[in-house]
C-alpha cells in the first residue's frame, strides 16, 4: 500500500508535514470527525492522486487559532487530483481521470443538492448542513493538501477535465476551479454584476482578486478593489481594476474620485470575520467594517455578495458577541435602501463548468490574476507563514512534482 502525507494544523499559527494513512474508501476516527460520520462507508467513492492543492484564506483563520479546528486535522480543501482507484458503486468517473474537487461536499441526492444548493447537503455533516474536505465543524472528511485523498460521491462531486494533455498545460488555472474562482464568481454574481455595471470588492486577497475577474467576466464597465495592503493592490491594478486604500479612510471618497458618486451598483465582501477598520482604525480588528462599509455604497435596490468567511464560533473575537459570530450590523441601512445579501458557502458546481470552458478556451488567466506560485509538500509551512504575512500570492501544493514548476 502506497504511503500518504500531508499538512496538519498543530495549534496556532503551526503547520506541519505529518505521516497519514493511505486513504481507504471509509471514514475513519481522526481529528474533528464527526462521532456519527466514524465507520461511514464509501463505495461511491474515488481515491485521488492529488496533483496541485492551494493554501486558502480560509484555511489560515484555522491557521491562525480563530476557530475551534482540533489538533491533528487534515488541512486543504482546494483539490485537483488523478483518480486511482474507485468504489464498487462508481459509474461513470474512471481510473486515470483528472479532476477538480469542489470543496464542498455533497450527495446529490438530498433536496439542496437536486436544487443545485450544493453548499448545504443535508447528508454529508451530522452537525448541520453543508461540509467541506479539511474543515472545522464540517463532518471530519480528511483535507486535501496530501499526497493523496477520498472523494465521496464522486460520480456526482468530481469535475472531469475532456483532455489530460490539455488539463495538465492550464493546470495552475484549473486548480483555481476548487474553489476561490467559482466563490469569486459567486460573490460577483449574487451581488447582480451584469453589462455595465459599477462594482466594488473588498479584499484583495486570492477570493477577492477572484471576484474581480469575475467581474469583469460579467461584463462589469469599472471594477475597484479596496484593501489595506499595498501589494495586494498592485496586483488588482495589473489585470485593468481601479484600486481604493482603505488605510487612508472610508472609501465613498475614493469611489467618488474614480466614478464621480460615492456609490457602486454592486457591491462583494472578500474579506469576511477577520476585517479592519479604514482610515485611523486599521490597525484594530472591527469585524463589521466592510459589511457596515458596503451597505453604505452599494447604491438603493443594489446588491451584495458575501463569499468572505463568517463563523460561530471564534475564540480571537474582539469582544463576547464576536467570538459567537454576533456583529453589530446596520441593518436599518440595508433595509432603508432595500438592498439585497447573498452569505454562505459557494454551490462550486453551480459554475465550475463553464468557469473550467473559459479556462480552456483561454477567455480567462485566474492563475496570473491571483500570482499563483508553486510548492512543495515540504514547503507548505513557509507558504502558510508567508501568505499569513500578506503577500500578494496564491499558493499551490504540487506533492507529487507533476508541474515542474514548483518554487
Amino acid at each position: 500500500m502506497a504511503a500518504n502525507r500531508g499538512i496538519t494544523y498543530q495549534g496556532a499559527g503551526r503547520v506541519e508535514v505529518t505521516d497519514l494513512d493511505y486513504p481507504e474508501l471509509v471514514l475513519r476516527d481522526g481529528p474533528g470527525v464527526h462521532p456519527d460520520n466514524i465507520g461511514r462507508q464509501v463505495p461511491h467513492g474515488a481515491i485521488l492522486k492529488v496533483l496541485t492543492t492551494n493554501i486558502c484564506g480560509s484555511d489560515q483563520h484555522m491557521v491562525r487559532g480563530r476557530t475551534t479546528a482540533p489538533h491533528g486535522l487534515v488541512l486543504g480543501h482546494e483539490i485537483l487530483g488523478e483518480v486511482v482507484e474507485t468504489g464498487p458503486g462508481v459509474e461513470f468517473v474512471k481510473v486515470g481521470d483528472v479532476c477538480s474537487v469542489p470543496f464542498n461536499i455533497a450527495c446529490g441526492r438530498c433536496r439542496n443538492c437536486k436544487e443545485g444548493k450544493t453548499g448545504i447537503c443535508m447528508n454529508v455533516n451530522p452537525d448541520r448542513p453543508g461540509s467541506a474536505y479539511g474543515y472545522v465543524d464540517m463532518g471530519g472528511w480528511q483535507g486535501g493538501q496530501t499526497e493523496y485523498v477520498m472523494v465521496p460521491y464522486a460520480d456526482w462531486n468530481l469535475l472531469v477535465f475532456p483532455d489530460r494533455d490539455q488539463a495538465m498545460e492550464k493546470i495552475l488555472d484549473l486548480t483555481m476551479l476548487s474553489d476561490i474562482f467559482p466563490t469569486g464568481y459567486h460573490g460577483a454574481y449574487t451581488a447582480g454584476v451584469t453589462t455595465g455595471s459599477t462594482v466594488y470588492i473588498a479584499g484583495a486577497g486570492p477570493v477577492g482578486l477572484a471576484a474581480a475577474v469575475s467581474a469583469q467576466l460579467l461584463g462589469a464597465s469599472v471594477v475597484i478593489v479596496g484593501d489595506l495592503n499595498e501589494d495586494r493592490l498592485a496586483q488588482a491594478r495589473s489585470f485593468g481594476c481601479e484600486t481604493v486604500d482603505v488605510s487612508k479612510g472610508a472609501p465613498q471618497e475614493q469611489i467618488e474620485q474614480l466614478l464621480g458618486i460615492p456609490e457602486v451598483d454592486a457591491a462583494v465582501d472578500a474579506v469576511g470575520f477577520e476585517a479592519r477598520g479604514h482610515g485611523s482604525g486599521a490597525a484594530t480588528e472591527a469585524p463589521a467594517t466592510v459589511l457596515n462599509s458596503l451597505m453604505e455604497i452599494t447604491a438603493a435596490g443594489g446588491a451584495i455578495g458575501i463569499p468572505g468567511l463568517y463563523v460561530t464560533g471564534d475564540p480571537g473575537g474582539i469582544d463576547e458577541a464576536a467570538k459567537v459570530g454576533a456583529l453589530s450590523l446596520s441593518l436599518g441601512t440595508g433595509w432603508a435602501k432595500s438592498l439585497s445579501m447573498a452569505t454562505g458557502q459557494c454551490p462550486v458546481m453551480r459554475y465550475n463548468l463553464g468557469l473550467m470552458k473559459a479556462i480552456l478556451h483561454e477567455k480567462v488567466q485566474i492563475a496570473k490574476a491571483v500570482n499563483a506560485e508553486v510548492i512543495t509538500l515540504d514547503d507548505a509551512p513557509r507558504g502558510y507563514a508567508e501568505f499569513d504575512s500578506g503577500v500578494a500570492k496564491k499558493y499551490v501544493i504540487d506533492p507529487h512534482g507533476v508541474t515542474g514548476k514548483a518554487a
